[in-house]
């Protein structure tokens, strides 16, 4: 079985300036120390490394140790076409390097921060123990310039997960890579598989950094007109699904609202998306990659003509929503987030950041484009399929699955029996009213923003309905750490769930991970900006 490229990934060159940016999510400890970020649990909440902790990682199976070492550091990454630009990653590739381990084993992760600033590691998905979660100012120190940290957690749970750090935006350069938990008892039967991992890029474009994106986003909307702009369809935007064009890179202006602009404000986004109820989004990016891998030089999986494929999607994008189709075939889902559905067959899927979908698909004669449409943002990334010679589609062509119906979504699917949470009312309510607007860029939660000392209590044992109340008129991907929860009626389990502007959506979960565990939106310049918030768990 194959997944990501054994050869350091490329990148196609990035052709345009940008400047764009971000702050500060969190980190993680440093087994050298840490002089801030310390790990909360005062005030009767559980904390991170108590004895509730303890004793939940005692009752998982441990199985043996998988032990991996890796490196943040700094490097230059060929992007495709001769061209290079200097970014943070696991090593020299992007995405870093796939990590498989098996369910019911224990990984045991040491990371050496080579970087000139803290670091840190969240298990995207992973129900593990809290201390381990990855986040600091809240379950950990950050890891230090200079330092190392090993995490090290039972893998309870099979699926398809990946990792990134919770400090600032980091996650929006290369530091991202994925974790598949294989299942010793695997149910399915495929004769490859391949991990497909979506993204926009920004880091190194002239100089541009996530950092600079996010202060552009804090001062530009207010500044350059954009809460009065925001939200309008331009004409190029309204062909976003003509598939007649796209684009390749970003010409040196943007058009916003009709006006055009130079600078750094050409990319603040202002186009629409009817699946996404509104803006699609907050940035334009200059690429959109799989596998680390632009439009122009697209990465090439190899099969024969009959050949059952799994293919394992993950959204790591900073702001993106991404359309996904095989050009000539059905995709059948089999599971989100990590966990089964009841197979489902569709043309395309939405996946919002944060979000993943494994799939099952037959292959066919002839050379395929799968393709990744950057939702309501005018441009594509995408790979081939080959099972045979042939010319490559042109890089413009899109697949007339992308437009045939709209793309599958979470809400369409029916958890699998094994998956599904049994009937119970809930114990607790915590209602979450997502916040802000582009205008002022004051995301956050039930108007505040993020505070790690504000906590939604929570006690172990009870089945907790969390009410995500969109006030505001951009969507939201809201993630849940530590836990999965279930969609209404029946719906799949998930970590990371859609949530419309102005919609309401009501999750359930079981509290029986204690400590404490963030909620927040995976848009990174949302949550940075402030949409965060705590569940803890009582004493």
């Amino acid at each position: 079985m194959r997944s990501l490229p054994t050869r350091p990934t490329r990148r196609a060159a990035l052709r345009t300036g940008a400047a764009l940016a971000g702050g500060g999510l969190l980190a993680a400890c440093s087994t050298s120390g840490g002089h801030s970020s310390e790990a909360k649990g005062s005030d009767g909440y559980v904390e991170p490394g108590g004895s509730e902790v303890r004793a939940a990682e005692a009752e998982r199976r441990k199985g043996r140790t998988e032990r991996v070492r890796l490196t943040a550091t700094r490097t230059r990454l060929e992007l495709g076409s001769g061209t290079t630009v200097p970014t943070w990653a696991y090593g020299d590739r992007v995405p870093g390097e796939e990590i498989r381990v098996t369910a019911g084993n224990t990984l045991a992760l040491t990371l050496a921060n080579h970087l000139s600033e803290a670091t840190s590691a969240h298990w995207h998905g992973l129900a593990l123990r809290n201390d381990m979660d990855g986040v600091p100012g809240l379950t950990q120190r950050e890891i230090r310039p200079g330092a190392d940290f090993t995490y090290r957690f039972a893998v309870p749970q099979p699926g398809t997960y990946w990792f990134h750090p919770h400090s600032g935006v980091q996650q929006d350069r290369g530091l991202y890579a994925p974790l598949i938990v294989e299942d010793p008892e695997e149910p399915l039967r495929y004769d490859k598989e391949w991990v497909v991992v979506l993204d926009d890029w920004v880091d190194g474009v002239e100089g541009s950094t996530p950092d600079a994106v996010l202060a552009e986003l804090r001062r530009g909307m207010e500044h350059d007109g954009m809460g009065g702009e925001h939200g309008k369809q331009d004409e190029h935007s309204k062909q976003d699904m003509s598939g007649e064009h796209d684009m390749h890179g970003m010409s040196g202006t943007h058009s916003m609202g009709g006006r055009r602009e130079k600078g750094p404000s050409r990319m603040l986004m202002g186009a629409t998306s009817e699946v996404l109820g509104g803006d699609a989004g907050d940035v334009k990016y200059p690429h959109y990659l799989v596998n680390g891998r632009t439009v122009a030089d697209p990465e090439t999986f190899r099969a024969k003509p009959g050949d059952r494929i799994r293919i394992r999607f993950i959204n790591a994008g900073g702001d993106t929503a991404f359309r996904v189709a095989l050009g000539g075939h059905r995709m059948t889902v089999t599971h989100t987030d990590g966990y089964p559905v009841e197979h489902t067959a569709t043309d395309a899927l939405l996946l919002g950041m944060g979000e993943r979908y494994d799939v099952l698909v037959t292959a066919k004669d002839g050379v395929f484009p799968l393709t990744a449409l950057a939702e309501g943002k005018k441009a594509t990334a995408r790979a081939l399929l080959r099972t045979s010679s042939g010319a490559a589609p042109a890089a413009s062509v899109r697949p007339k699955e992308l437009t045939r119906g709209a793309p599958l979504t979470a809400g369409k699917l029916k958890a699998a029996d094994s998956a599904r949470l049994d009937p119970d009312k809930p114990d607790r309510t915590v209602t979450l009213r997502l916040t802000g607007s582009m205008a002022q860029y004051d995301w956050g939660i039930n108007g505040r923003p993020y505070d790690p000392e504000q906590r939604h209590p929570v006690t172990a044992g009870e089945r907790v309905r969390m009410r995500f109340v969109n006030t505001t008129d951009m969507w939201h991907p809201m993630h849940l750490h530590g836990h999965t929860f279930a969609l209404p009626d029946g719906g799949p389990r998930k970590d990371t769930a859609i949530v419309l502007p102005g919609k309401t959506l009501e999750v359930d979960f079981d509290a029986d991970n204690p400590g404490l565990w963030m909620v927040h939106c995976h848009n990174v310049y949302h949550g940075e900006a402030g949409m965060m918030t705590v569940l803890g768990y009582r004493k």
